[in-house]
């Protein structure tokens, strides 16, 4: 008998993904409970449709996801798609649940905007990180992030700005502004899920000194560093191009080692929203 072979990588990324967006599904569905719908700061455009034209909101909410799981799978493919219908059940399901279970948190609007922003976009954030969505503005913001290249976090800013343009006119501008908070606290947070926190510092320097300065970084921060060659755009002078990675307690000491070795040189240091490789985290799929 011909034994079945399982790609066992393969079936722990569906279980991983099957995993992480049930989670985040779960976590956003609390957020929309527990802060959003009590203080009404959740109007979603199949609400507030059915305020402007007294549509039903149950069958807007199809009508409205099928043109974009349509653009979905031509955009994006059949698994996004398959992933994002899966999102949305869960979330359906999981909104149920939670609204017999949980209580309001606040009746406070700025406690709820904010919290309920964070809590939201933490449960977004899974969702988009192992590639789902949980339908409406959320699959929305995956196929404006593919074609635009932009984050999901901020595609979803845009999808879900215009949504609260047409709701000042349903719940006031009040209301309306509160949502706008709970929305932009909801963006920061699904992007430093899916980007990192940026905890570590990318460093290029342009030198004469390249040998003096990486023997000193290598030995007093710890830190390897990348040789490239350069040459002046105007001077064409041949310059050396360190390249490093180092975390942002070492800044000053690296400011000091460089204004030490080469006071001329040239350092620019940005964020590095993700480091994977030796001295920082293991590289993994998720």
């Amino acid at each position: 008998m011909k034994k079945i072979k399982v790609d066992k990588k393969g079936l722990k990324t569906v279980l991983l993904d099957f995993s992480g967006i049930t989670a985040g599904a779960v976590i956003l569905a609390v957020g929309y409970n527990m802060f959003m719908v009590p203080n009404m700061l959740a109007p979603g455009l199949a609400v507030v449709l059915h305020y402007l034209i007294s549509s039903p909101v149950g069958i807007t909410v199809i009508i409205l996801n099928i043109p974009l799981f349509v653009a979905g799978y031509l955009i994006l493919g059949p698994r996004i798609v398959m992933q994002s219908l899966l999102g949305t059940v869960l979330f359906s399901l999981a909104l149920e649940v939670t609204a017999h279970l949980l209580p309001p948190a606040t009746n406070d609007l700025l406690l709820a905007a904010v919290y309920g922003g964070v809590v939201m976009g933490v449960g977004s954030g899974l969702v988009f990180r192992y590639r789902g969505s949980t339908g409406g503005t959320s699959l929305l913001s995956l196929i404006l992030a593919k074609k635009w290249g932009i984050s999901p976090g901020q595609a979803m800013l845009w999808g879900d700005l215009i949504v609260l343009a047409l709701a000042v006119f349903v719940f006031g501008s009040e209301a309306a502004m509160y949502a706008a908070l709970s929305l932009f606290v909801s963006v920061k947070v699904i992007d430093a899920i899916l980007e990192g926190l940026g905890l570590a510092k990318s460093v290029i320097i342009i030198t004469r000194n390249g040998e003096a300065i990486n023997e000193r970084l290598l030995h007093e921060l710890g830190r390897g560093v990348t040789w490239l060659e350069g040459s002046g755009g105007y001077t064409r002078e041949t310059r050396e191009v360190l390249l490093c990675v180092i975390t942002r307690q070492q800044i000053t000491r690296l400011k000091e080692i460089i204004h030490e070795v080469d006071p001329g040189a040239f350092v620019i240091i940005g964020n590095a929203t993700e480091v994977h490789g030796e001295g920082f985290k293991k590289l993994q799929q998720h």
